[in-house]
C-alpha cells in the first residue's frame, strides 16, 4: 500500500480527521545538522491516537517522522522536554538560580551552576557540532540527523500553536519554554551518552583549580578509595536498573521466541519513557518506549523481533594519573615531553546576579577532574592531577543503533546493528524473534582497558580500584599506556564487538543488572575483561530470584505471553523466601517478647512475630506483613556486610542459592525489629496492614495503590518508594518498573504484545493520560498493543490528527 493510499484509508475510517497547522519559529532552523527542507515545503505527519493516548505516527521519511514524534512528545511532555533543553543549553542558573539542585536526568551535577558550567562548556567548545560532521558509521547517519531536524521542527510547531494553551502548572507561562534547534536535540543525545562518564563527574570537572598551595591531605587510602569507587559504580544510576529475559523457541508453546522487558527508570524527570509507534511505509514499522527527547524507539518490537535493555556493569570511563611539570601544574609530561593543558573558560548567566566565570582544564585524555563522587577526592597537587577518559564523549551513534533495531528482522539483525554502529553507552541488549531465537550481548561503548594493560599501567590507586570496582587508573606519563584499538571498533580506544560478552540461543537469557556471567546459569559467560564486570562473584537477590523464576519457566516449557505477564506482576519477594520464616521463629523466641531499640528502650515486638510468620512472601496490594518486613529488612541490612548476615557464605559453584541462612545472632537484627515496630506504631500503621494501604501514589488527589518492592527484597517488579510516615507510609515512587513489554508471535503477521507504561504518557496533571496506565498497573491489567493496521482501525478511541508546518 502506498503512503498516499494509506492516508486515504485513514481519512475514510469513519472518524473525524483533524488538521493542525502551525508556523515554524525562525529559531528552529539555526544549528540544524542540515538546514534544507524536503521538496514541497514544510514537514508533516499523521498521528493516530488509540487507547491511553498512545500515538501511531506515520510519515513518508525520517525528517517527517521526527516531526510527528517531536509534535506528539511536546503535546504530552512539553514541560519535561523544555527543562531538559534548558539543561543542555547551560541556562539553568539563568532561569532557576545557581544554587538549586537540578534533577539527575542528564548528569550528576549537584547545583544548576555546576550543570551549566559543564553543558555550556560543551556547547561553546563545538563538541557536538564536530561529532555531527563525523561520517557514519563513526558518526550519526543522515537518517539520524534528519530525525533530529524533524523533531525540533515538530516540537516548535506544536509550541507555536499551543504556547498560550499549556495547562501543565510545571511550565505554564514560563519564559524558559522556547523553540529548540536540531543542535539542541544532538546535545541532548550527547548528554545521555556521557551520563555514565563525564556526566557522572560534572562537579569534579567544573570545580578544577590549579594548585597555588599544597592541598590538605585527603586521608583517603587506596583501599578506602577502592571501596568508595565500588560504592559509586555499583550505584552509578541508583534510579536506573532493569530486568529482561528472552526465551528460545524450544521453551515456548509454538516454537517462537518470547521477550519480557522490565526497565527500572525514574518516574519523574527527563529519563521517563514515552510510548508510540513509528511508521515509514516500506522502510520501518516499530512500537515501544522512547526516552523523552529521543527520536527513536529505545525499547520495543516490530513484526519480527523484540528487544529490551538493562543497565550494564561495564565501567564506561577510566582515569589517567598525570605527572606534572614541577615548574607549572598546568603542564603534564608524556614520555618526558611537556604538554600544556587546554583551558576552557565558561561564563554562565545567573538569575538576579552577576555572571559566573570558571575555567576547566583539558588534556589529551579528557578533562582534569578533582573528585569522582563526594567520597573519592582526586586532588590536583603540584606534582599530580587526574584526567577522565570517556569514550562516549565521541559517541553520537545511539540513534543509529536504535534505528537498526527498529528495522531488524531477527536477533541476527539486532546483532548486526550493534556491530555496525556500536552506539550503546551503558546498557546490555536482550532480544527474541519470531523464528525462536534468543540473544544477549553486553555490547556497550567501553574504554579498551584490558586486564593486561591494567596490570602493566595501573598506578597504586588503580591497583586498588580496578580489581574491586573495574575503575582503571592508568599512568598518564607513558605513551605505552594508551588504550590502543581493536580492528573491529568504529572508534579508537574502545572494545570491538568481538570482545563483547554475548550469548545466542540459550533456552533463556536473562539480566537483572549484574554482570554477564549468569546470563544463563547453566552456561556461564567467562573470559571477558574486568572492566565489563565480574565473574564468580556474589549476585544480587534480584538476580538470584530472577534466575530461579526464569529457569523454572524454561524447564516447564510451553510458555506463552501470558506467562510473561504473570512473571512481571507475581510480586514474589525472594528475600522473604530466604529469611522470613527464620526471622519469625527467632522473633517468637525473644525473651519476654521484647527487643531493645536504637534509643536503648525495650520494645514489645511480640505482635510482629505472627505477622511475619503469616506473611505470604509477596508484595501485592493485599499482602499483610510485607510493609513490616520491608521496613525491618532495610534497617537490618543498612551498612551491614553480607558476611555478618548469612550462615552459609557465597559459593561460586552455587551462586543462585548462596549466601543463605539468616544469622539471627547478627548484630543489629534485634535493634532493627524494635525500631521498625516503634516506627510503624508512631505512624499509626498496623503491623499487619495490607501493603496497598500504605504503598501508593497520589494522582489528582486520589490514592492509587502500587504493588512491587525494593531492590533489597529482590522483587522482579521493582519499585523504589518514598517513605513519608506522616502522610501514610510510602506515598510516591521515585523509580522502578516503567515501560514494560511482553512480546511473542503467532502464525499471523501481527506480534502478540502486551505493554504497560506504569506512570502513564503525560506528567501534566490536567491530561487525561496523567494516570490512566498507572491505574492499570495498580490493578494488574495490561494494554493490548495495536500494532497492525486492522487493530489500529478498530480502536474505539481512534483519533486521527494531521500535523504540518505552515511555510
Amino acid at each position: 500500500m502506498t503512503f498516499r493510499n494509506r492516508l486515504r484509508l485513514f481519512a475514510v475510517s469513519g472518524l473525524a480527521l483533524f488538521t493542525v497547522s502551525a508556523s515554524l519559529p525562525p529559531a528552529a532552523a539555526s544549528g540544524a545538522p542540515e538546514a534544507r527542507h524536503p521538496k514541497g515545503g514544510g514537514l508533516s505527519a499523521t498521528i493516530r491516537y488509540t487507547e491511553y493516548g498512545i500515538p501511531h505516527i506515520v510519515a513518508k521519511d525520517y525528517a517527517n517522522l521526527g516531526f510527528g514524534t517531536g509534535w506528539a512528545q511536546a503535546a504530552d511532555q512539553v514541560c519535561t522536554l523544555a527543562d531538559g533543553f534548558v539543561t543542555v543549553r547551560g541556562e539553568r542558573s539563568k532561569f532557576f538560580g545557581p544554587d538549586a539542585a537540578p534533577d539527575f536526568s542528564l548528569s550528576s551535577a549537584t547545583t544548576n551552576l555546576s550543570s551549566d558550567l559543564f553543558f555550556r562548556g560543551v556547547r561553546e567548545s563545538g563538541t557536538v557540532e564536530r561529532l555531527l560532521k563525523v561520517p557514519a558509521p563513526a558518526g550519526p547517519s543522515r537518517e539520524a540527523k534528519e530525525s533530529m531536524r524533524g523533531f525540533a521542527a515538530g516540537y516548535n510547531a506544536w509550541l507555536a500553536q499551543n504556547r498560550h494553551r499549556i495547562t501543565d502548572p510545571a511550565c505554564r507561562g514560563a519564559s524558559w519554554v522556547r523553540p529548540i534547534t536540531a543542535l539542541d536535540m544532538a546535545a541532548h543525545g550527547f548528554a545521555l551518552s556521557v551520563l555514565g562518564g563525564q556526566g557522572r563527574a560534572v562537579d569534579g570537572i567544573t570545580a578544577t583549580r590549579p594548585p597555588t598551595v599544597a592541598p590538605p591531605a585527603t586521608g583517603v587510602t587506596p583501599e578506602e578509595a577502592a571501596a568508595a569507587a565500588e560504592r559509586l559504580l555499583s550505584t552509578q544510576n541508583a534510579d536506573m536498573g532493569s530486568n529482561a529475559v528472552a526465551f528460545r523457541g524450544s521453551t515456548t508453546a509454538n516454537g517462537r521466541g518470547l521477550l519480557l522487558g522490565n526497565p527500572h527508570y525514574p518516574w519523574d524527570g527527563g529519563r521517563r519513557f514515552w510510548q508510540s509507534q513509528q511508521t515509514i511505509p516500506g522502510e520501518l514499522n516499530v512500537a515501544g518506549g522512547s526516552l523523552l527527547g529521543s527520536t527513536t524507539i529505545s525499547i520495543g518490537h516490530n513484526a519480527d523481533v523484540a528487544w529490551s535493555h538493562t543497565v550494564a556493569t561495564g565501567v564506561p570511563l577510566n582515569l589517567h594519573q598525570l605527572t606534572l611539570d614541577p615548574a607549572d601544574p598546568t603542564v603534564y609530561l608524556v614520555d618526558g615531553k611537556p604538554e600544556r593543558m587546554t583551558q576552557r573558560t565558561v561564563t554562565v548567566p545567573v538569575k538576579d546576579g552577576a555572571p559566573v566565570t570558571r575555567t576547566q582544564w583539558w588534556t589529551r585524555y579528557g578533562p582534569v577532574v578533582t573528585a569522582f563522587g563526594a567520597a573519592l577526592p582526586l586532588p590536583w597537587t603540584a606534582t599530580t592531577a587526574y584526567a577522565l577518559n570517556d569514550p562516549n564523549a565521541t559517541n553520537l551513534r545511539a540513534a543509529d543503533t536504535a534505528l537498526g533495531f527498529s528495522k531488524a528482522r531477527s536477533t541476527a539483525g539486532i546483532e548486526r546493528s550493534l556491530h555496525r554502529s556500536q552506539g550503546l553507552p551503558w546498557v546490555n541488549t536482550i532480544a527474541a524473534d519470531r523464528s525462536g531465537n534468543s540473544f544477549f550481548s553486553q555490547a556497550q561503548v567501553l574504554p579498551r582497558i584490558t586486564d593486561e594493560l591494567a596490570a602493566r599501567c595501573s598506578t597504586p590507586l588503580g591497583q586498588a580500584t580496578y580489581p574491586s570496582a573495574g575503575l582503571a587508573v592508568l599512568d598518564g606519563s607513558k605513551a605505552s599506556c594508551a588504550l590502543g584499538s581493536d580492528r573491529d571498533a568504529v572508534q579508537p580506544g574502545i572494545f570491538g564487538p568481538g570482545r563483547m560478552p554475548t550469548l545466542k540461543n540459550a533456552p533463556y537469557v536473562e539480566n537483572s543488572n549484574d554482570s554477564a556471567w549468569l546470563a544463563n546459569a547453566d552456561g556461564p559467560l567467562t573470559g571477558y575483561e574486568r572492566v565489563f564486570g565480574t565473574v564468580a562473584t556474589q549476585r544480587s537477590i534480584r538476580t538470584r530470584g530472577a534466575i530461579e523464576d526464569v529457569a523454572a519457566m524454561a524447564e516447564r516449557g510451553r510458555l506463552r505471553v501470558g506467562d510473561l505477564q504473570r512473571q512481571q506482576l507475581a510480586n514474589r519477594a525472594p528475600t522473604g523466601d530466604l529469611v522470613a520464616a527464620d526471622v519469625a521463629q527467632w522473633c517468637a523466641a525473644l525473651p519476654g517478647g521484647t527487643a531493645v531499640g536504637s534509643d536503648g528502650a525495650a520494645v514489645d515486638v511480640s505482635a510482629a512475630c505472627p505477622v511475619l510468620r503469616r506473611w505470604d512472601r509477596s508484595v501485592d496490594h493485599d499482602s499483610r506483613g510485607a510493609l513490616l518486613f520491608d521496613r525491618f529488612w532495610r534497617k537490618a541490612t543498612a551498612g551491614v556486610p553480607a558476611a555478618e548476615l548469612w550462615k552459609v557464605p557465597f559459593d561460586a559453584a552455587d551462586p543462585v542459592r548462596t549466601p543463605r541462612g539468616i544469622d539471627t545472632a547478627a548484630p543489629g537484627l534485634s535493634r532493627a525489629l524494635a525500631d521498625t515496630v516503634t516506627e510503624l506504631r508512631a505512624a499509626r500503621i498496623a503491623l499487619d496492614a495490607p501493603l496497598g494501604k500504605h504503598q501508593f501514589v497520589v494522582r489528582n488527589g486520589k490514592r492509587i495503590p502500587v504493588g512491587g518492592g525494593t531492590e533489597s527484597l529482590g522483587v522482579w517488579n521493582k519499585i523504589e518508594p518514598v517513605w513519608n510516615p506522616a502522610a501514610g507510609g510510602y506515598t510516591e515512587v521515585s523509580a522502578g518498573s516503567s515501560y514494560i513489554q511482553a512480546v511473542g508471535w503467532d502464525d499471523s503477521r501481527c506480534p502478540v504484545a502486551r505493554t504497560l507504561l506504569t506512570y502513564s504518557q503525560s506528567s501534566n496533571p490536567n491530561s487525561p493520560h496523567y494516570s490512566d496506565q498507572t491505574r492499570l498497573f495498580s490493578d494488574g491489567r495490561w494494554v493490548t498493543s495495536r500494532f497492525c493496521e486492522k487493530d489500529i482501525a478498530r480502536s474505539p478511541q481512534l483519533r486521527v490528527v494531521r500535523v504540518h508546518e505552515r511555510r
